[in-house]
């Protein structure tokens, strides 16, 4: 083979894009919403495989392309562990009546008249404050969903709701890692890009706002049954909101998320062996044990396979029996399998060869940041993570804004609005995965409710091709 590896040309570049596309419409067509448990996952490893082939045919060697595919493994090391401590986190609030607890204060103030508005509300005022969208749906997100199944509303929106709140908390947050990523990424001031950020994201807001509205569920909404019901079965007061209470308050002092979740996870089997120990006992399954060992081993077992309710009511039962490590295994699968595509493709040149053709035509500032916001997409979807779809797109695009004298943040605002927004609408990227193994809906159930991930990126190309908030870069001072 060739000792100087060469970039395939755009006809070779395609053959994996176009080979996963296939490989994922087919899946689908074959599996339903169960393509995610198994299927997508040979679909990304066999187009990975055609990468790879195209890599070799063009010169790289195999361990260099193996490389490849584990540093990018290796990049979503964090976003699994967060996985394995919300799996847990879930299994010890069911046990502990935290989730529940939020399902009866949310029936007891919430309608569906104004239910979505008022979910999109909640999610993005608590994510400006924590600066995580995982973080937020990993916790009242659960919750909230909860409260939707008990009032029969659509499971879909209500995702989408979470999802729209969360991520306008997340990329106006200066507290958000992506949000300080994008930045990084373009050289462009941090408070500059939220002020610019503000300027896209409080419209999308707004309009995302008016649509949930008008798809309230107008109706007579009787809960006294479902909560009195919930009240005689589990503890309603202020104890079982300690766990989140806790980590509410880690996120805003920039706990690592996985310690946060963990921490709170543990601290739902500490407040389970106090108001809720028969729960405990009876998931511990072992009447031999000492009452002490019991205890341990019950939240050992919510931790790891997650809770399984025995209250004698079929709906609470389907819905607390639930969580655990174990439960989020398929999602880190996904996971795994898509980041080794990515990793393949983005070391062999098949994004930067796609991304050349983008940029020739992106002589405008509309055009230019139209192609940003298509090249983020499309980073998002081949290379299935975030912060690759961030800081690649942001890379490539600098010297074309700069050409046009474009300042940093506008720049980083395009790549927040693109990158960080439309990562939760792609199945088998990083966030989108997240999303659906912690709310339960399936990614392409949600993502048509999640409206402001949808609206954002349009926001941001109308403003270019308006000219609004297009900021010029300061000429450097004379010397």
């Amino acid at each position: 083979m060739n000792a100087q590896p060469r970039t395939p040309s755009v006809l070779w570049a395609l053959i994996p894009v176009v080979t996963l596309m296939g490989l994922l419409a087919l899946a689908y067509g074959l599996y339903g919403d169960d393509a995610a448990s198994g299927a997508n996952q040979i679909a990304l490893l066999f187009s990975a495989l055609v990468a790879v082939a195209i890599g070799w045919l063009h010169g790289f060697n195999w361990q260099e392309m193996g490389e490849a595919a584990r540093d990018s493994v290796t990049t979503g090391i964090g976003a699994i562990f967060i996985l394995l401590a919300v799996g847990s986190l879930i299994g010890t609030w069911a046990m502990s009546g935290t989730l529940i607890a939020m399902v009866y204060w949310g029936l007891q103030v919430l309608s569906p008249d104004y239910f979505y508005f008022t979910v999109v509300l909640i999610c993005a005022l608590v994510a400006l404050c924590v600066g995580s969208s995982w973080t937020v749906a990993g916790t009242l997100g659960i919750g909230l969903m909860g409260v939707a199944d008990q009032m029969d509303l659509n499971p879909a929106i209500t995702a989408g709701a979470i999802i729209s709140g969360a991520y306008f908390g997340d990329k106006s947050s200066p507290l958000s890692d992506a949000t300080n990523l994008a930045t990084a990424a373009v050289g462009a001031d941090l408070y500059e890009h939220i002020v610019e950020t503000l300027w896209t994201s409080v419209p999308t807001l707004v309009l995302a706002l008016f649509f949930f509205w008008l798809m309230g569920s107008p109706a007579d909404f009787d809960a006294s049954n479902i909560t009195s019901g919930i009240a005689q079965e589990f503890d309603v007061s202020i104890l079982p909101f300690l766990p989140l209470l806790l980590v509410l308050v880690l996120a805003l002092l920039r706990y690592p998320p996985f310690v946060t979740i963990f921490l709170g996870a543990l601290a739902g089997g500490v407040i389970a062996v106090i108001i809720a120990p028969d729960h405990v006992v009876s998931l511990a399954d072992d009447p031999d044990l000492p009452f002490a060992l019991a205890m341990i081993k019950g939240v050992w077992t919510a931790m790891a396979n997650g809770y399984v309710s025995t209250s004698g009511s079929e709906t609470l039962d389907t819905f607390l029996s639930r969580g655990g490590m174990s439960s989020m295994l398929v999602t880190i699968w996904l996971i795994l399998t898509a980041l080794a595509f990515g990793g393949v493709i983005e070391r062999i040149g098949v994004l930067d060869r796609l991304l050349k053709p983008i940029l020739k035509a992106a002589n405008t500032t509309g055009r230019l940041i139209s192609a940003l916001v298509a090249s983020a997409l499309a980073t998002n979807i081949l290379a299935s993570d975030q912060y690759i779809a961030i800081v690649l797109p942001g890379r490539v695009f600098q010297k074309p804004f700069q050409r046009l004298k474009l300042a940093p943040q506008v720049l980083s605002r395009a790549v927040g609005d693109s990158a960080t927004v439309t990562s939760a609408l792609v199945p088998w990227n990083s966030c989108g995965a997240y999303m659906a193994a912690t709310l339960g809906v399936a990614t392409i159930s949600y993502a048509p409710f999640a409206l402001f991930n949808l609206i954002n990126p349009i926001i941001t190309i109308v403003f270019a091709f308006a000219g609004i908030r297009m900021i010029k870069e300061d000429p450097p001072l004379p010397e």
